[in-house]
């Protein structure tokens, strides 16, 4: 192969990409040929010494493997140049095996909470300072096949590692075909060392109301876990164990980007009867710092009339979102009960808001979570608390010398439907009044943002995260008044957000 295409190739390709490449030439090159690779020109050299770039065959599924599609002009080019008599089938060009593109394709969707789990379980099998070194899943793999623990012919603790970490990532082995039986797990859960929340009925393994009985046992091993049927029968699914049923109950997150989070900031409004909203562009700010860092692609409107809301989200709803894991929609204006308003003044209900991303009419989003997120009052009444002060008249038109001020506008009752796998995080509980500060923003929205941050650290759920918000905020008192968030859902799993 041509040595100036070579070189091309290894300008464009970074360590990480380098070191992606030798994971997958660990079959035809033996470690010290490896070991001594710093760069893809290195690991090109070594690869044409065994003869694999006679042609472009093997070259070509490296760079394919690891995303890197662009490059493959620069082999067209190059094969312009060569006889045209050459063999591509010659045995100087192997099959990159489907074991190792399998294994690369579990470290592609590992986020870094699973890696620190992986990490964790095989703290008994290497070494502090071999698991220390490791940065990233390939390292933890290579470390394993080193140590005997993982080949082609033996997944078994793989597997029961990943069943303890993401459901999808046991089913990426499913998927390639792997016929070894999953065996007694040989390491511990870690479910104190990485807890995981839940709200009321929210129970990884509960059964559906349809599955009347049936019961599943929680406490045996994943190999030996059976549905009890009434009259002391068993059923074993063949398809995957029942620990693996349990990790179904979390939403996937593994993309990058996650998808797409839609900010409707509306600060300036030409009704009559409707105030700017001063402070709210540090909410924008702070939704669009923690979302971004969270994988998603942040986009904002500002100052949008009922019309345009409806068509941002009427158009936003017909997009494929076949390659994303969520949606988020934040929304910061002045509200009534059901509605917001747009700049003009008119209200726009939160179903319309809701609508375009039911699965009837966004079906690349059914089975996927939709996150709603709404700053704005829900009606003229104060939140009052145990001991309340009664409002002053002064209070009731707002003191001009306060920073606190109501997102409120008049008062109408409208229910709002929710379909599968929607949250809807609102600012204040219906009839009632949320605050914002003129320069620091409001009250649920920043807190929303501090508690988004630390629980991406600490792997908690979106719904202990909202949790979070209504015990802060409900703690603060607003113009001698207090503030009750309320979160509304249908999602049908456990969802975490973690920072890419």
């Amino acid at each position: 192969m041509n040595l100036l295409t070579l070189s091309h190739i290894d300008e464009e390709l970074d360590s990480s990409e380098v070191a992606a490449l030798c994971f997958l030439c660990r079959d035809v090159l033996k470690k010290k040929r490896r070991e001594k690779v710093k760069d893809a020109k290195e690991l090109f050299q070594r690869l044409g010494e065994k003869g694999l770039l006679e042609n472009h065959h093997f070259l070509q599924k490296l760079l394919e493997t690891i995303g890197r599609i662009d490059l493959l002009n620069f082999l067209e080019t190059d094969s312009s140049r060569t006889n045209a008599s050459s063999d591509p089938q010659t045995d100087a060009s192997p099959i990159l095996s489907h074991y190792r593109v399998m294994l690369y394709q579990i470290h592609e969707d590992m986020t870094q909470e699973n890696l620190d789990k992986m990490k964790y379980l095989l703290s008994k099998e290497l070494s502090r300072g071999q698991l220390e070194s490791c940065t990233t899943a390939l390292d933890v793999m290579a470390e394993m096949e080193e140590k005997g623990l993982l080949s082609k012919e033996n997944m078994d603790m793989l597997k029961t590692i990943l069943e303890q970490c993401d459901i999808q990532l046991v089913k990426i082995i499913h998927r390639e075909g792997t016929t070894t039986v999953p065996q007694r797990p040989s390491v511990q859960p870690i479910s104190s060392q990485y807890p995981h929340y839940s709200m009321d009925n929210q129970r990884a393994g509960s059964v559906q109301p349809s599955l009347q009985g049936l019961s599943i046992s929680e406490s045996q091993p994943s190999s030996q876990c059976s549905i009890s049927l009434q009259g002391g029968q068993s059923l074993c699914p063949d398809s995957e164990p029942a620990s693996l049923r349990a990790q179904s109950d979390y939403y996937t997150m593994t993309r990058n980007p996650r998808g797409q989070c839609v900010i409707i900031n509306n600060e300036i409004f030409s009704g009559n009867d409707l105030t700017n909203r001063p402070g709210t562009m540090e909410d924008e700010k702070a939704l669009s710092r923690v979302f971004s860092r969270l994988g998603f692609e942040v986009k904002v409107h500002s100052n949008m009339s009922k019309k345009d809301i409806h068509d941002v989200l009427d158009e936003l709803g017909r997009q494929d979102f076949m390659m994303e894991d969520a949606l988020v929609v934040c929304v910061l204006s002045h509200g009534e009960m059901g509605s917001v308003f747009g700049s003009d003044g008119e209200k726009v209900r939160l179903r319309d808001l809701t609508r375009p991303f039911t699965s009837g009419r966004s079906p690349t989003l059914a089975g996927k979570p939709k996150l709603f997120f709404i700053q704005a009052c829900q009606g003229s009444e104060f939140q009052k608390g145990a001991t309340p002060h009664p409002p002053t008249q002064r209070d009731r038109k707002g003191d001009r010398r306060s920073s606190i001020e109501e997102d409120a506008g008049p008062v109408l009752a409208e229910s709002v439907p929710f379909d599968a796998d929607f949250l809807m995080g609102m600012a204040t509980v219906e009839e009632c009044k949320s605050f914002r500060n003129i320069k620091t923003g409001s009250i649920y929205i920043q807190e929303l943002c501090k508690q988004l941050e630390k629980a991406a650290a600490s792997g908690e759920d979106i719904l202990s995260v909202l949790t979070h918000v209504n015990r802060e905020v409900s703690k603060g008192q607003f113009k001698n008044y207090k503030q009750m968030p309320e979160p509304k859902y249908t999602l049908t799993k456990k969802l975490i957000l973690n920072f890419i």
